[in-house]
């Protein structure tokens, strides 16, 4: 059976480069299979609304993390740092605390960006965030995308440079093993 992951972008940008990179990332590697888990509808975090009656938007999310048997984050960086967008998404799959969808589910992150640094700031956060709901990060394996402009093509909305392209596939394939690992370590 193949692996099952999702795709969750931090942008609700229709044609940003992280959208791209994440539209990519199944005609790359097709040992897997992949669902985009939409971020966009979910109302902004509040206790109050997190209850057994959670709003339909806030199931439907929680639902395809929890089916996933890995989740790839592809973001970019707002103000040198998380997006808010994409912090709100990951609060809502941290609770309830016990039973959280987040809670032992392999994560990765990749992340693009017109400048040179290449996301570095809000990778460390959303890595951050991750751990603290005790998702199991893959170590060791970063994918930093610099000058996402000239690596992209607007009017197909694929990356198409060839190197990073490789790089992507790699770190994809890596992210696959890693679930693997996972699901192992906890006898699935």
């Amino acid at each position: 059976m193949a692996t099952n992951i999702g795709i969750m972008v931090g942008s609700l940008r229709e044609h940003s480069y992280n959208r791209m990179i994440a539209d990519t990332i199944p005609e790359l590697v097709d040992s897997a299979q992949y669902e985009f888990i939409s971020i966009a509808d979910l109302p902004l975090y509040n206790a109050d609304l997190d209850r057994e009656e959670s709003p339909e938007s806030v199931k439907r999310y929680r639902e395809a993390v929890q089916q996933a048997d890995g989740i790839i984050i592809v973001s970019p960086e707002y103000n040198s740092g998380i997006p808010g967008v994409l912090k709100n998404a990951l609060d809502w799959a941290s609770t309830p605390t016990k039973t959280a969808v987040l809670i032992h589910k392999p994560a990765g992150v990749i992340g693009a960006t017109p400048g040179v640094k290449g996301t570095i700031l809000s990778q460390q956060q959303i890595r951050q965030t991750l751990d603290a709901v005790q998702s199991y990060v893959m170590p060791f394996q970063k994918m930093y995308i610099s000058q996402a402009m000239e690596k992209v093509d607007p009017e197909s909305g694929k990356l198409t440079d060839e190197t990073t392209r490789r790089y992507v596939q790699r770190y994809v394939r890596s992210f696959i093993q890693w679930v693997d690992q996972v699901q192992q370590m906890n006898g699935q």
